[in-house]
C-alpha cells in the first residue's frame, strides 16, 4: 500500500468508512473518517455531477449546507444551492481535479442560481453552471447580481467557515457594494478560477486534534489585496527572469498522508 499512489486507493471506495467522523490531515494532504452523504436532493439543494460520488463530507458540512441552502432559497430567483464537489467518500486525494477537497471541509457551491429542484440524474450531468466573470476576472459580469452577494454574505457569516475562495472581480464588486458590516469580507478571499463556482472551506471541528487548519486570512476585509489582483490581471507584471521554474507535482503516496489514513481505508 505504501508504494501505491493514494488517489488510486482513495478513489476505489464508494462508500464512508464506519467509524466516528474525523477528518484527518489538511484539506490537501489527508483523509475523512465517518463521512456521510449529502442526499441527492434535498428541500432546498442538490447534489451535481453524481457519477463523481463526491457528495460525501463531515456532518458539520452537511449541516452546513442544510442550513446555507436554506438562506439562499429566500433569495429571489433562487429555489436553493446546486452543490459540487464535497469530497470522496474517505476524503484523500482525487483521481482527478483537485488538490484539496481532501478531508470533507470543503465545498463547491454553483454560480448558478437553481430555478428548480428536480433535475434528474442525466440531468445534472449535463447541466451547466454559468461565469460569472468579464475581463478574464477583473470585473463581474451581467449575471451576477445582489443576490449573489447576499449568498455570499451568509456563507461567510457562519463560524464554521474558515474562508471563501472566489474570483478577484467578485470580491472587489462585494467590496464596492457593502455599505453595512464588512467583517464577513476578510474571508472571501480571491483565487485563480472560481468564477462559475464559489469554493467555501470550513474550519476543523471541534474536538479533531488530528486535523490541520490554514492559517486565518490576514487581518482587515482584504479589499485592497483584491484590488492589486485586479490591477495585475488587467495590467501584468513583466515576468521575473529569475524566477525558478515550477517543480512538476508529485502525486502523493500513502507515506505522505497521516498514518490514520491507512485505518480509514481499511475500516469497513
Amino acid at each position: 500500500m505504501q508504494g501505491v499512489q493514494a488517489k488510486q486507493l482513495f478513489g476505489a471506495k464508494d462508500a464512508g468508512s464506519r467509524q466516528s467522523p474525523l477528518p484527518y490531515g489538511s484539506y490537501a494532504k489527508g483523509c475523512a473518517a465517518g463521512s456521510v452523504a449529502l442526499p441527492e436532493t434535498g428541500p432546498t439543494w442538490q447534489a451535481m455531477r453524481l457519477s463523481r460520488n463526491r457528495n460525501w463530507g463531515h456532518p458539520e458540512t452537511i449541516d452546513y449546507i442544510r442550513s446555507l441552502s436554506a438562506k439562499a432559497a429566500q433569495q429571489p430567483g433562487w429555489a436553493g444551492l446546486y452543490i459540487g464537489d464535497i469530497s470522496q467518500p474517505r476524503g484523500g486525494p482525487m483521481l482527478t481535479g483537485h488538490r484539496s477537497h481532501q478531508i470533507g471541509l470543503d465545498i463547491d457551491i454553483w454560480m448558478l442560481p437553481p430555478k428548480r429542484l428536480d433535475l434528474s440524474r442525466q440531468d445534472r450531468e449535463n447541466i451547466s453552471s454559468i461565469s460569472m466573470r468579464r475581463s478574464n476576472g477583473a470585473y463581474v459580469n451581467d449575471s451576477w447580481t445582489r443576490a449573489h452577494h447576499e449568498v455570499l454574505k451568509a456563507a461567510a457569516s457562519d463560524p464554521r467557515t474558515a474562508r471563501i475562495f472566489v474570483f478577484p472581480g467578485a470580491k472587489v464588486q462585494m467590496c464596492n457594494d457593502e455599505k453595512g458590516d464588512r467583517s464577513w469580507l476578510r474571508k472571501i478571499r480571491p483565487w485563480w478560477g472560481h468564477h462559475y463556482h464559489f469554493h467555501v472551506r470550513l474550519s476543523c471541528p471541534r474536538g479533531a486534534s488530528g486535523c490541520v487548519n490554514q492559517d486565518p486570512p490576514p487581518a482587515g476585509d482584504g479589499c485592497a489585496d483584491a484590488e492589486q489582483w485586479v490591477r495585475n490581471i488587467l495590467n501584468p507584471p513583466p515576468p521575473d527572469p529569475n524566477a525558478p521554474k515550477p517543480k512538476p507535482r508529485r502525486e502523493l503516496q500513502m507515506a505522505d498522508l497521516p498514518r490514520q489514513c491507512i485505518n480509514v481505508l481499511q475500516s469497513p
